[in-house]
């Protein structure tokens, strides 16, 4: 084992012994580093003042991505390089284009947001040449600013391309990250307890039977908010994301293999492959911040009934790998999404068992897909509901096979059983979507909580039933946000 974390800090290499697990990469900033750009203003993963760059090797590559520092745990960083807005300036100290843009552009009013906005542009900046408004739209929906209107920091973000600037050296970090890298298993202690990051998943196997009570964290944008909101105490915590294993994407013709920490930046084009409407609802999974963290095994084996990626997955006939250490090396347990929620907060995953990877069959074009999230906010909000339906007619054109799965209606993210009997064996109208919306109250009792009514989220399943049909019926009337799907479905 090694126990020092390692990582670097723009061009300076940082090497800690003693460190608390849960530390955050914003309060180690601002606290340790005195680098003070980079803001506290929600403490969740929203607002996107803490907002700062973090590159990492994939596949040998560097990647460079926006991050929430507010939620990142500093031991994560290991192996990786650190940007603030601090290293943003020239060697003469003067601005960098995405800054001279935003002063020109006056893109910054009170500034307590302006530092988050502009590393979030300035990711942009390093990974593409010319985006459209949209995509600059979609890079700022995680940074929130009550000033400007966002009019002149989209004028800036259109700006910042026109002169060069100092770009990092990606070869000479390629190669000191490699040097970093190594097989190691992470261990550092602190005050508040000890942190584990495993580099193979026979390491990772080993570090969960020892510590079966160990909190595993993945992106931890959710883990994250039990630290800064629920200021509780995590100990041990296990890392899984220097597993390059768990980071992989395959596509083995019939189905995808997405390994339990690809993140949702990564999983959302493959996805979209296989329906603009699975895109249109990745897309509004957090911000850009939160899907270049968060991963697609963090978000199923987290069990939140109004989690975005389950209802989806189940809808597509999703099985999930559980595996565990063994005497024999590994034991491996493949079983249907649908079944690992058992009860609220409650899954079947057995003591020493982490989720692997989530298998996906392609759905195939006699397939009819529909995916809806329902939220107070379009962008960066949790879902009130969320239905994903899969639909497939035999050639009478009767209802063959339905899948109907639903978030945020019960404890868990479930199937409507009693509405897809409802639906089996009729033409696919309105007669067979009266029937499955009248069957949904046997399925569901909801709650009522601060994001919608009992009643409400009753009503709202039974309408995307309703919408389901329209859009494949009837695909001449606009039902969401004018061009949204057929952007999609054209990148």
């Amino acid at each position: 084992m090694r126990d020092t974390l390692r990582f670097l800090l723009g061009d300076e290499l940082v090497e800690i012994a003693n460190c608390d697990p849960t530390l955050t990469v914003l309060d180690w900033l601002r606290l340790e580093r005195r680098l003070t750009g980079s803001k506290e203003g929600c403490a969740e993963g929203d607002c996107g003042a803490c907002t700062v760059v973090v590159g990492r090797l994939d596949g040998g590559r560097l990647r460079y991505e926006a991050i929430n520092a507010c939620i990142r745990f500093l031991p994560t960083l290991d192996g990786c390089q650190l940007l603030t807005v601090e290293h943003l300036k020239g060697p003469d100290g003067s601005l960098h284009p995405v800054q001279q843009a935003m002063v020109d552009c006056h893109g910054s009013q009170c500034g307590f947001c302006t530092p988050g906005i502009v590393m979030s542009l300035f990711a942009l900046w390093l990974n593409e040449d010319a985006p459209s408004v949209a995509r600059i739209e979609d890079a700022l929906a995680g940074n929130l600013c009550r000033c400007t209107g966002y009019e002149p920091i989209i004028a800036a973000a259109k700006r910042m391309y026109a002169s060069g600037g100092n770009r990092p050296d990606r070869e000479a970090v390629t190669a000191r990250l490699r040097a970093l890298a190594d097989d190691a298993t992470l261990a550092l202690s602190g005050p508040r307890g000890r942190f584990f990051a495993p580099a193979t998943i026979g390491g990772l196997a080993d570090l969960v039977a020892a510590h079966p009570r160990a909190t595993l964290v993945a992106g931890a944008t959710d883990v994250g908010l039990w630290v800064t909101k629920g200021m509780r105490r995590l100990d041990p915590v296990i890392s899984l994301g220097r597993i390059a294993a768990l980071q992989e994407i395959a596509d083995r013709g019939d189905h995808l293999v997405f390994g339990a920490m690809a993140t949702h930046a990564e999983v959302r084009p493959v996805l979209a492959s296989l329906s603009p409407q699975l895109d249109e609802l990745m897309r509004r999974f957090g911000g850009e911040q939160v899907r270049n963290a968060g991963t697609i095994g963090g978000n199923v084996a987290n069990g939140s009934p109004i989690g975005d990626l389950p209802p989806a997955l189940i809808a597509l006939g999703a099985r999930l790998v559980l595996a565990k250490a063994a005497p024999d090396g590994m034991a491996r347990r493949d079983i249907p999404l649908e079944d690992f929620f058992l009860d609220y907060r409650k899954q079947d995953r057995r003591e020493g068992e982490f989720v692997e990877a989530v298998i996906v069959p392609r759905p195939g074009p006699d397939a009819l897909i529909h995916v809806s999230k329902i939220s107070k906010r379009f962008d960066e909000d949790i879902s009130a509901v969320c239905g994903a339906f899969l639909l497939r007619l035999d050639s009478a054109g009767r209802i063959a096979e339905a899948r109907l799965a639903y978030g945020g209606m019960a404890g868990t993210p479930r199937r409507a059983a009693t509405a897809e009997a409802a639906l089996i064996g009729r033409r696919w109208d309105e007669v067979a979507v009266d029937a499955a919306v009248a069957a949904l109250a046997s399925d569901f009792t909801p709650l009522s909580d601060m994001r919608a009514s009992a009643g409400y989220r009753l009503t709202v399943a039974g309408n995307l039933l309703r919408r389901f049909l329209i859009e494949t019926t009837q695909p001449g009337i606009e039902t969401r946000v004018a061009g949204q799907l057929a952007e999609a479905a054209h990148g």
